[in-house]
This record gives C-alpha cells, sequence and structure tokens, in this order.
C-alpha cells in the first residue's frame, strides 16, 4: 500500500495545533450572557449593542435560539445623570472597587451593596466619612435594607436608586414639581399650561410647557426615543421663557448639535429650527408662541 493510502496517527505534541470538535446538534449549548465593559450590564447573547448604556459591540455576538429576556439592573444615579449598574450578589462601592466614585471624600472600600432576590442591602465598611441613607447615619457594619428613590451619600457624594420596573423614576432623570399637601384644584382651560414649543422627534411630534424634561431610551424618561444608539438616559431639554437648552448626561454615543457634538453636562441654548441628533434620530422644535426672547 501506498503512503498516501495509509491511515497516519498522530500523537499528541504541545507544539501542535489540533482541531477541535464543531458543536452538534444532540448536544445543549450553553448560552453566556455578554457583559458590557462600560456599565458592566448584562446583555443576552446575539444583540449588537448594550441595551443599558446603548455601547456599541465591535462584533456580532453569538444567536440567542433561546430568545433570552433584557436582563434589568438597578443603578445607582448621580447628579448630573451618570448611572452605575448593581450587579447580583456583592457590589463594593469606592474609589477603587466594583462601584468607582472618585471623590477624594468616598474611601477607597467604602460601602458594601448586596444585590439578592427581591431585597437590596447597604452596609458601610468602616469608610472616614461615613455613609447616610436619606440623610440618615448608617452605622459601620450595619445593614440596611434599600428601596426605589432612596438618597444615599458616600462621603457626601449623593447618588440615587433606581430600580427597575418600580413607579416613580429617580429625580435626577425625571425632574417634577415638588408635591403639595393640599389637593390641587380641577385644571380649567384658562389654568392649564400652554404649550411652549412644539418637538418633533422623528416623525412623532408632541407639544412641551415650560419646563425640564429628561430624554434617552429607557421608559421613565419625559421623552422615550427606542433607538439602539441612544443611552437609557442620554440627555435633558429645558424649555424656559427665554429660550430651550440641552444637556447631554454623559451618554455613550454623544448628542450634535447642528452638527457639532455636545460637551457632556454643558448646557447649550437651542435655536429653533436647527437639529439635535442623538444616535439615529433627528430632533427639532418650533416655538407655538410669539418669538420674543428666543435664543439667538
Amino acid at each position: 500500500m501506498s503512503e498516501l493510502g495509509k491511515t497516519q496517527s498522530l500523537t499528541a505534541d504541545p507544539n501542535r495545533t489540533m482541531m477541535g470538535v464543531a458543536p452538534t446538534l444532540n448536544a445543549t449549548q450553553t448560552i453566556k450572557p455578554i457583559q458590557c465593559p462600560i456599565c458592566k450590564s448584562h446583555n443576552p447573547a446575539g444583540v449588537m449593542f448594550c441595551v443599558e448604556c446603548g455601547l456599541i459591540f465591535d462584533r456580532a455576538l453569538p444567536d440567542d435560539a433561546f430568545g433570552a429576556p433584557v436582563v434589568r439592573l438597578p443603578v445607582l444615579v448621580e447628579g448630573g445623570g451618570r448611572e452605575h449598574t448593581l450587579r447580583l450578589g456583592e457590589n463594593i462601592v469606592g474609589r477603587e472597587a466594583d462601584v468607582m466614585l472618585a471623590d477624594s471624600k468616598v474611601s477607597r472600600k467604602h460601602a458594601r451593596i448586596v444585590l439578592g432576590e427581591g431585597e437590596i442591602t447597604l452596609e458601610d465598611l468602616g469608610s472616614t466619612n461615613g455613609t447616610t441613607v436619606n440623610g440618615e447615619k448608617l452605622p459601620p457594619g450595619e445593614s440596611r435594607s434599600m428601596q426605589q428613590g432612596d438618597c444615599v451619600a458616600f462621603g457626601g457624594f449623593e447618588l440615587t436608586l433606581s430600580v427597575p420596573g418600580k413607579m416613580g423614576a429617580t429625580a435626577a432623570m425625571t425632574p417634577q414639581a415638588t408635591p403639595s399637601s393640599e389637593p390641587e384644584p380641577a385644571a380649567s382651560p384658562s389654568t392649564e399650561l400652554e404649550a411652549a414649543i412644539a418637538l418633533f422627534v422623528g416623525d412623532d411630534s408632541r407639544p412641551l410647557p415650560e419646563g425640564t424634561y429628561t430624554f434617552g431610551r429607557r421608559e421613565g424618561n419625559d421623552i422615550v426615543v427606542a433607538d439602539p444608539y441612544v443611552s437609557g438616559s442620554h440627555g435633558q431639554i429645558e424649555v424656559e421663557s427665554d429660550g430651550v437648552f440641552v444637556t447631554d448626561l454623559e451618554s455613550t454615543n454623544g448628542t450634535v448639535l447642528d452638527g457639532d457634538p455636545l460637551a457632556p453636562h454643558s448646557r447649550t441654548a437651542w435655536r429653533a429650527g436647527t437639529i439635535l441628533k442623538i444616535g439615529s434620530v433627528e430632533i427639532r422644535f418650533e416655538r407655538s408662541g410669539p418669538r420674543d426672547g428666543e435664543n439667538e
């Protein structure tokens, strides 16, 4: 028999590249969620972008044959809108921790937040400047349950807890009027707020009275923009008597106004008719009333 007709026996060689066995339909394959490197959120396999912060992944991920549901985890929200996602299990908060807070008043390992089944607990780890929840100091080593909307301060650095699926979005994301203890009179045509501008989001339009409005991909924003490149809490619009202003809340893919990118947390005047672009969506507005006092 010729040499080509012989079956060759290969011995194990650590210097030799071996071919692996391809998956078969007879074996159940494990599909792991993908963790975003920016916000640490867990994403189902098969998505092209982070479902929380909108980060575009650099390549297509494996298809999810089982259609795994989107995982929405609680977040701590800074006053400027930046979010810190809490993972299942233990989360250490500090300057050098899972939840990193770049503030000199925060200890390196300041506190521990444990996300369990149906409960979120907070414990101060003997920090230098202490931890407070809704203004009440938390004794070191004592564990306390946290609820939606709780304001927690690590050495004076304040964040608000936002729990998905809970009513009442965090104040940092959806500013509202301060509730009054007295019942409000029934609205009448003479007392209802008149629209100051007409906002056009893509093909949709809506009237906006004077006030502050958050926009982003998440439910709970005043203006929800269903675009994968828009962050969960992307920015805010302020409608005032002397003009309209827009602020980018440190979004992942940025905000462009009239062709110019906005710096994060920079309150910028927005003129009627100019285009605000977030992700692939264009937004503009028109004045509903007199144009006196409009930004130039």
